[in-house]
């Protein structure tokens, strides 16, 4: 049987809830760390309602710039060590974001409730999963940001999609792909999870 390493968690779990893809990491490595994350992700909040409001992804498409312009705002904060008062509020933020965005992109274009529910049936999985790895002191493999896009990827991919005006068909497949993905992942990551889970553990408590 196929042996699942499974990474310790990094010191700032606050950081490892915002699910950041390889787009915002990367903008996060250009500040090093001297962003606040919470201001930028508020202001990010604010200009993706008024996208929302104004567009919708509608007749007139503003809103498939929100991704972008969210990534400008909150990607720059990733690589802070979230360590203020508030900065735990950064993660559910983006949650609200990202799931807010899917779903406005979706029903704007008709696409069925069923389908649109499919896509975020994978990331809500995926954040719960993210929970409790966390609870066991345990991190997904790195791997898996990178293929699962972060929330800045899957936005990105969800804007390029209504771009195409392939709505349907695009939420459809980026679904099952995401299902497939975390899904499959989940599954052997936790099959492994009681040996190394307590090895993590042991480790972390004689440090």
């Amino acid at each position: 049987m196929t042996t699942v390493h499974m990474a310790p968690v990094p010191s700032s779990t606050v950081v490892a809830y915002r699910d950041d893809g390889p787009l915002s990491r990367a903008m996060g490595m250009l500040v090093a760390g001297q962003l606040p994350p919470l201001p930028p992700v508020i202001a990010g909040t604010f200009v993706t309602g008024v996208l929302l409001v104004l567009g919708v992804a509608g007749s007139d498409g503003l809103a498939v710039f929100a991704p972008a312009v969210t990534l400008l705002l909150a990607g720059p904060g990733s690589s802070h060590a979230h360590d203020g008062r508030l900065d735990w509020l950064v993660p559910p933020i983006l949650r609200v974001i990202e799931y807010t965005f899917i779903a406005a992109c979706g029903f704007a274009h008709g696409v069925h409730p069923v389908i649109i529910m499919m896509l975020l049936g994978a990331l809500a999985f995926h954040h719960y999963d993210l929970v409790h790895r966390l609870r066991q002191r345990v991190y997904a493999p790195a791997w898996l940001s990178t293929f699962g896009l972060g929330w800045d990827g899957r936005m990105m991919v969800v804007s390029l999609v209504a771009l195409t005006g392939w709505l349907t068909g695009g939420y459809v497949v980026f679904a099952l792909y995401l299902w497939a993905l975390f899904g499959w992942e989940s599954l052997t990551c936790w099959l492994a999870a009681p040996q190394a889970g307590a090895e993590a553990a042991d480790t972390g408590t004689q440090d």
